[in-house]
C-alpha cells in the first residue's frame, strides 16, 4: 500500500455532496449560460472588443508587496504626468478586483483614466488578491474579507508615499474596502489619507438573500468546503467536475442579457479558470457570511460613488441602493442600464467617468465639530 493518507467514507460523501451542491448552483445559471453561448455564435456581427489585450496591464511597472503574514502580493503601478519612482504623486487611486478575477479586470479604466489624466500627477495602483492572479496562493484559514482588508492596508502603505488616496473596489474588492474601513478606521479620519471610495457592483451584506448568491446558502456547499480542507486529494481529482458546475454561475452572471463581446466573455472565463479551485471554494464562505454594514458610517466620512448594473444578478441593484442610502449627502449613485456584474468591462466609459467625478470631489474626512464648553459632559 502507498503512504498516502486514508480518506474515510464520510469525507467522500462530503465531497460528493459538495459537488452536487455546486452543480445545483450551475443549474441556476443555465439560462444565462445558454444565452452567453448564443451570443458567441452570432453570424456577421463584429466584436467591438476583439482586439483588446487584457493582459497588457501586467506589462506595467511591477512591484511586490509583502502582506502582514509574509505572503507576497503582485502589484502593477501606472504613474501619470511627472510622477516616477523618485517623485511622489499628488493623488493615488487604488483599484481592488473582484472574486475569482484579477487586476486585469480593470483594463479599460487603466486605459481611459490614463488618457483622461495624462497631465495630472496621479498614480494608479492595481493588485491581485492573495490566491488570485500572480499573487501567492492563499492558505485556507486566510481566505477571509478581514485578511483581504489587511492586505489592502499593506498595499496602501507600500504604494502611497504621500498625499490623498481614492479607493475603488469591484464585487469582493468593494467588500474588501468595507472591511478596510472597519478594521483600519484611522485611514478614513481627518488625519488619514483616504479621500474617496468607489463601490462597484458590490454589497455591504445580504449576498445570499437574492440572485445567484442564494445558492451559497446551502449545506452541501458547506460540505464541499469541508472537503477542501480535509480531503484535498479528492478535491484535486474532482477539479474538472467542480469547475464545470461552478464556472457557469460566475460567467453567466458577468454580463447583461444584450451585451455582445465573445472576446470579453472569453477573457472573464479565462480569469475564472486560472483561479485555483481551492481559492474559489474557500472564498465562497467569506462571501456567504459577509456583513460589513458597520463600516458604512466610517466610509460616509469621505465622498463616495456607488455603481451597479440594473441587470446584475450576483449583487443586485437593491444592494447598491441600500448602501447609497446609508452613505450620506456626499454620495452618488450611478446605474448602468442593462449591465450585469462586470459593469466596469461592459460599460467602461460610464464607470471611468464616475471615477473621474469621484476624484474631482475627493477630500479627506472633515474634522469632528467641536462641542461647546457648556455641553461637554452631557449625554
Amino acid at each position: 500500500m502507498s503512504g498516502a493518507p486514508l480518506v474515510d467514507d464520510s469525507e467522500r460523501v462530503g465531497l460528493l455532496a459538495g459537488v452536487a451542491g455546486i452543480a445545483a448552483l450551475g443549474g441556476m445559471a443555465a439560462v444565462g449560460a445558454a444565452r452567453n453561448i448564443a451570443r458567441k455564435s452570432v453570424v456577421g456581427r463584429a466584436d467591438p472588443h476583439a482586439e483588446v489585450d487584457l493582459t497588457a496591464l501586467y506589462g506595467e511597472r511591477a512591484a511586490s508587496v509583502t502582506a502582514d503574514d509574509g505572503l507576497e502580493l503582485a502589484v502593477r503601478i501606472v504613474d501619470l504626468g511627472t510622477v516616477s519612482q523618485e517623485t511622489a504623486p499628488e493623488l493615488t487611486v487604488v483599484f481592488v478586483h473582484g472574486f475569482s478575477l484579477r487586476l486585469s479586470s480593470w483594463h479599460f479604466q487603466r486605459e481611459q483614466l490614463a488618457a483622461e489624466w495624462h497631465d495630472r500627477n496621479y498614480r494608479l495602483v492595481f493588485f491581485d488578491h492573495r490566491g488570485h492572479g500572480e499573487s501567492d496562493p492563499a492558505p485556507t484559514e486566510t481566505c477571509t474579507i478581514a485578511q483581504l482588508a489587511d492586505d489592502a492596508a499593506a498595499v496602501i502603505r507600500a504604494t502611497v508615499p504621500t498625499g490623498p488616496v481614492v479607493l475603488v473596489g469591484h464585487s469582493m474588492g468593494g467588500m474588501t474596502l468595507m472591511g478596510l474601513a472597519r478594521r483600519h478606521p484611522a485611514l478614513f479620519s481627518s488625519h488619514g489619507p483616504v479621500a474617496g471610495m468607489g463601490l462597484v457592483a458590490t454589497a455591504s451584506r445580504g449576498l445570499t438573500d437574492a440572485g445567484l448568491g442564494e445558492g451559497l446558502r446551502n449545506p452541501v456547499v458547506d460540505a464541499f468546503r469541508m472537503s477542501v480542507r480535509r480531503a484535498p486529494r479528492l478535491v484535486q481529482a474532482g477539479r474538472g467536475l467542480t469547475r464545470s458546475a461552478l464556472e457557469p454561475v460566475l460567467v453567466a452572471a458577468s454580463f447583461g442579457p444584450t451585451f455582445y463581446s465573445p472576446a470579453l466573455g472569453a477573457a472573464v472565463d479565462k480569469m475564472i479558470q486560472s483561479t485555483p479551485i481551492e481559492t474559489i471554494v474557500n472564498f465562497l464562505h467569506a462571501l456567504e457570511i459577509h456583513d460589513e454594514s458597520t463600516a458604512l458610517p466610517v466610509i460616509a466620512q469621505v465622498p463616495t460613488t456607488v455603481v451597479c448594473g440594473d441587470r446584475d444578478r450576483l449583487t443586485p441593484l437593491r444592494n447598491s441602493v441600500r448602501m447609497y442610502s446609508q452613505l450620506g449627502p456626499d454620495s452618488r449613485l450611478v446605474v448602468a442600464k442593462g449591465a450585469g456584474h462586470m459593469v466596469q468591462m461592459e460599460e467602461p466609459r460610464l464607470v471611468s467617468d464616475a471615477i473621474v467625478e469621484l476624484v474631482d470631489r475627493a477630500r479627506v474626512a472633515l474634522p469632528a465639530p467641536r462641542r461647546r464648553w457648556w455641553k461637554r459632559g452631557r449625554g
